[in-house]
């Protein structure tokens, strides 16, 4: 879980401010960026890996960074590899993670350039952390603080599908018991809709797309607020417009949900859209001809309310996100 905000503004705090810097560390921006040279921006994006399936370890590790990079517009060119295990780490693991990680890479078309593996006292499991690096151009630049008044909500796969894949990933059984045989193994196959880079770099080259922002931990509820605190404006959403899928309404119904929790569900490989209302339906079209799900949920606003319409009546939309991910795949009832 990553800390409190009051927290990361006080590690902020300590970075000290360089011109050379485009985009500097700061809540809510899952990467940074230089310039570098003839116009062009070096994306740089780095995320850890912990506690996913062992057989899709290495695959995690490459798209964390590199859906973070897309997202600003960048495709991830280079990346690092670091993998931490305890002592008792067989040498067959990090051998089968880094021929995943390097399967990723080549699919993606990234090289892995340098990196560092070994044993530690203090590592009780294995941790990876990769660290991705892409070009883009000055006007090809997205960041979620450039969302505009006005400006159409577009939501890109349903949320939390992570929630509800890396459920069925680990507790099978149970799985099978809440939506069958079938449905359960369609889950599983759907685990590579964690990554967003192919939807996220289809939508980059679209003038009208002002920003896009994964909704990751904390889900839409995260999401959404720091693309509002970031472009300073408000939104209106509406419930009845969101993208959820049978699975996540089972799951709401035996967990006891609440809409709150619903909303802030962990949905890596979901990710949302500001684009202005001229260019809407280029997008939506975009998407549908890559049979890429998605939905139009509101607008961002110049009132900076933030609102969820729901049943036709107005609602303050959560401030905090009360992400249910380790209550629902932790596997206990």
């Amino acid at each position: 879980m990553k800390l409190p905000n009051e927290d990361l503004k006080k590690l902020l705090g300590t970075i000290r401010k360089d011109s050379r810097v485009v985009v500097s560390p700061q809540l809510g921006f899952d990467a940074g960026v230089h310039r570098l040279d003839n116009g062009r921006y070096l994306v740089v994006s780095t995320d850890p890996c912990i506690g996913v399936p062992e057989e899709w370890f290495g695959w995690f590790l490459i798209n964390y960074v590199a859906s973070d990079n897309a997202l600003f517009g960048a495709k991830t060119e280079f990346c690092t590899i670091n993998l931490l295990g305890s002592p008792s780490t067989p040498s067959a693991v990090f051998h089968r993670t880094m021929e995943q990680a390097c399967d990723a890479a080549n699919e993606l078309g990234a090289a892995v350039v340098t990196g560092h593996t070994g044993t530690y006292s203090g590592v009780s499991t294995l941790v990876g952390v990769c660290t991705g690096y892409g070009y883009v151009y000055k006007e090809r630049l997205k960041t979620p603080g450039d969302a505009k008044p006005d400006d159409n909500i577009i939501c890109v796969k349903p949320i939390g599908l992570e929630t509800a894949v890396n459920f069925a990933l680990t507790h099978r059984e149970l799985a099978e018991k809440f939506f069958g045989t079938k449905q359960t193994r369609k889950l599983v196959k759907r685990v590579t809709m964690q990554s967003c880079v192919k939807e996220a770099l289809l939508l980059a080259e679209i003038d009208g797309v002002h920003a896009m922002h994964d909704a990751t931990e904390g889900g839409l509820t995260a999401a959404l607020n720091e693309m509002a605190e970031a472009s300073n404006v408000g939104f209106s959403v509406e419930w009845e417009k969101l993208l959820f899928t049978e699975e996540i309404r089972d799951l709401r119904a035996f967990y006891r949900l609440s809409d709150e929790e619903v909303l802030s569900m962990s949905s890596t490989g979901t990710f949302l859209v500001a684009v202005s209302p001229e260019d809407k339906d280029i997008v939506e079209t975009v998407l549908r001809q890559n049979n890429i799900e998605s939905r139009f949920i509101g607008s961002f606003t110049e009132d900076m309310k933030r609102i969820l319409v729901k049943s036709r009546k107005e609602l303050t939309f959560p401030v905090g996100a009360d992400d249910p991910y380790m209550k629902i795949v932790s596997g206990k009832l």
